[in-house]
């Protein structure tokens, strides 16, 4: 009867030990799977008959090792997982009897959902959401509204758009819809701040993200520049330096408007000249005008010369040279060109304004005597590094600049560490999780055959019981875990005074042999409790 458990026992074990060591090893085929993509991803995997399971509260589906490549690739040619956003493939499932502002709906979805599609495939988006508003156009309108966009992005942690990437996502949806200007696309993220900014916007006097991106890239440029001159001289991570930079953004321009004095005849340019002259009768002109004393007096000569020039012959030196000129006129105009210097001066946008450097110094660090020992840097050693941090950031003056080293010992943070008990270590953890079925079955199979099978075959191979020769008689035992093992004598007696009965003598020579002998005890008391014939 033990026999037979026992063998049955082990034979369990065996084929439990064979079934589950054929088992393959289960790999994640896909993670964060929503209900709609995982019911469709199991559902493809019933008909490959391919073994899966479930977990993570069924977020993630696990199939064999050996084809997790295979499965994805043909899955991936049916279009699987398709991911929460639908796509073009709403208008493939179109209904007879859809309406025209049902098919025009659907389109929108379809073109929402390629473009949310598209902007996902970028590094930095996690998740993202596009909205049109798309206009209804109609011929009998004279002025059409324009369409527009909004885009909801999710960005990984630690993950930002620089300018060109923003420009990229506005491009995108704009040349994605007709009729759609850059100008009316909105991007924001999910804490709802505005990322971009129309021409309006951008061209104020903010500050945008450009703006700062270039103030952390000269800082951080400063920066790397003083850990680059310092470190050789102390020792990586023995000194710590930070820059703030102060740039000035703004634009000015300025015109200047400069005429020169007039210059002399022969030094001027002439830009026209007009001469008339006419000549009248020979004699002495009549006397013209209304009649009295002003008249009749020749004209005074002018008092301030024009551009340097010698003045104009009066009337009475006109005369004075003959009576020829009487009654001739002559006129000359002369416009000279005037000199004019228009200076037009923009400043530039991005100008550094100030500079200023902290750098902290950690103490020197000394072998006395075997022992490490700190002290701190000698005030030439301190003038030093301050000439070469101002020489790094290009110091001056006169423009406000500051560098300011300091020289103390760093803390430095001891985290205590725990001891962590070999059985909680987890490593050991998995080693146990690994081995935890194999030595089991072993040590069950070992316990099946030790307790069950050897003790049934020992019984039925027990031998006939031997007697035990002892003092005064003899004592039948039978041994049938050492059928070998041969009986001790019984002891002599010493110093005997006075005479026992044979009773007596018998249980003496028990004592003593169980003493002595304690297995040929055990085993004949086995063999009277099992009822066998002694």
């Amino acid at each position: 009867m033990r026999l037979g458990v026992g063998a049955a026992l082990l034979v369990a074990v065996a084929i439990a030990a064979i079934v589950l060591g054929r088992q393959p090893d289960y790999r994640v085929l896909f993670a964060n799977l929503n209900d709609k993509d995982g019911g469709a991803i199991v559902a493809q995997l019933s008909q490959m008959n391919v073994p899966y399971k479930h977990a993570d509260g069924g977020g993630a589906i696990l199939i064999p090792a050996d084809r997790v490549h295979d499965v994805r690739l043909r899955l991936a040619t049916q279009g699987l997982p398709k991911g929460s956003v639908a796509g073009f493939e709403l208008m493939e499932s179109s209904k007879f009897g859809m309406t025209q502002f049902q098919e025009r709906l659907n389109f929108q979805r379809g073109l929402e959902g390629e473009l949310t599609r598209s902007i996902q495939a970028l590094s930095s988006v996690q998740g993202a959401r596009v909205h049109l508003a798309l206009p209804n156009q109609n011929g009998f309108f004279r002025e059409q509204q324009k369409p527009s966009a909004s885009v909801l992005v999710s960005l990984h942690p630690g993950r930002i758009l620089d300018r060109a990437q923003l420009a990229g996502i506005v491009h995108l949806v704009a040349s994605s819809v007709p009729e759609l200007s850059p100008s009316a696309v909105s991007v924001l993220d999910d804490t709802g701040k505005l990322l971009s900014q129309s021409p309006d916007t951008a061209s104020g006097n903010g500050v945008d993200a450009q703006q700062l991106l270039y103030v952390q890239q000269i800082e951080q440029q400063y920066t790397r520049r003083i850990l680059d001159i310092l470190e050789p001289v102390v020792g990586r991570n023995n000194v710590k330096a930070q820059v703030t930079a102060e740039v000035d953004f703004t634009q000015t321009e300025s015109t200047s408007e400069q005429h020169r004095p007039n210059l002399a005849t022969d030094a001027s340019a002439i830009r026209s000249q007009q001469i008339v002259e006419s000549a009248g009768p020979q004699g002495n002109p009549l006397p013209t005008g209304v009649p009295g004393a002003t008249t009749n007096q020749p004209p005074a000569p002018s008092t301030a010369p024009i551009n340097g020039a010698n003045p104009p012959p009066t009337a009475a030196g006109q005369q004075a040279q003959g009576t020829q000129a009487v009654g001739s006129k002559r006129e000359s105009i002369t416009n000279y060109e005037v000199d004019k210097t228009v200076r037009v001066t923009r400043g530039g946008s991005g100008a550094l304004k100030r500079v200023s450097a902290a750098v902290v110094v950690n103490y020197q660090s000394t072998e006395d005597k075997g022992k490490t020992v700190t002290k701190a840097l000698t005030p030439e050693q301190l003038e030093q590094m301050t000439a070469l941090v101002r020489e790094t950031i290009g110091f001056n003056r006169d423009r406000g600049d500051s560098v300011n080293l300091m020289n103390t010992p760093f803390q430095v943070a001891v985290t205590p560490t725990t001891d962590v008990p070999l059985w909680k270590q987890p490593e050991v953890i998995d080693l146990a999780k690994t081995f935890a079925w194999p030595v089991g079955a072993v040590l069950f199979a070992a316990l099946v055959l030790m307790g069950l099978v050897r003790p049934a075959l020992k019984g039925g191979a027990a031998t006939k019981p031997r007697a035990i020769p002892v003092a005064g008689g003899q004592l039948d035992a039978v041994e049938s875990e050492t059928p070998e093992r041969p009986a001790l004598p019984a002891p002599a007696k010493k110093n005997e005074v006075l005479p026992a009965t044979p009773e007596q003598l018998r249980l003496e020579d028990a004592r003593v042999l169980a003493k002595e002998n304690p297995v040929a005890v055990a085993n004949i008391l086995k063999t009277w409790l099992n009822g066998d014939p002694v």
